[in-house]
């Protein structure tokens, strides 16, 4: 597995496009791999997430692969060919270091949903269809974070409290996002999830770093990325 990425240049149109649209975004992601490039098996998926960093206002495209990609088209339509290209790294060291009871920082971004059980009132569509049985998105702040804390325990890991004994984690830039794709309307409800957790099961937390959490993951949700925890010097 390899872990890569590439900062985003939004003076350039280009840019801006793969922000706006997660499909433009898969399709690029796409083509950093030849037509016969492992994309899905045991070892893991292609898995990518843009991130806004509030620090230093800047946008990097993260990419997880079972094999290392060639994102030389993205830097010259969307980047700054003249002075920086991507980075990519085995994923393998940090893979293998994975144990229970590590404490990491971790950062997701995720389509939280779940499947309606009733219509709650709500009418029916002129096309006779009801809403159970349907993936709605969870909109507010405690119903991602619940949802992300009640997976937890499958992808091997359990979030850590904080100094009052609630949950530390923090759900940001919540979007409802719309896109086209093969003529259709695409609605996805994305949050970021940013925290610290505690590896419960090893083998489980690998295969949640190297296959994704949750669903949309085409669009660039489930992938969760990690960093050691570093403790305030004395």
């Amino acid at each position: 597995m390899f872990i890569s990425r590439v900062p985003l240049n939004m003076a350039r149109e280009c840019a801006r496009q793969l922000i706006a649209s997660p499909y433009r975004t898969h399709a690029a992601v796409e083509s950093a791999f030849p037509p016969d490039a492992v994309r899905d098996d045991e070892e893991g998926r292609i898995l990518w997430r843009l991130d806004n960093l509030a620090q230093d206002h800047s946008i990097w495209l993260y990419v997880v692969s079972p094999e290392a990609p060639d994102l030389t088209h993205i830097v010259e339509q969307a980047g700054w060919p003249m002075h920086v290209q991507w980075e990519s790294k085995d994923y393998t060291p940090l893979l293998s270091r994975i144990a229970v009871g590590q404490h990491w920082r971790f950062r997701l971004r995720a389509n939280p949903v779940r499947r309606a059980r009733v219509d709650k009132g709500r009418k029916p569509k002129a096309n006779g269809e009801g809403i159970v049985g349907k993936l709605q998105g969870h909109v507010t702040v405690g119903q991602q974070r619940d949802w992300l804390i009640s997976r937890a325990q499958a992808h091997g890991f359990a979030i850590l409290p904080d100094d009052n004994g609630d949950p530390s984690v923090i759900v940001s830039q919540r979007h409802r996002e719309r896109f086209t794709r093969e003529g259709r309307t695409v609605t996805l409800t994305t949050a970021v999830f940013d925290g610290r957790l505690v590896v419960t099961d090893a083998d489980l937390f690998r295969h949640a770093l190297c296959h994704g959490i949750g669903r949309a993951k085409g669009f660039g949700c489930g992938l969760l990325t990690v960093a050691p925890i570093r403790e305030p010097e004395a």
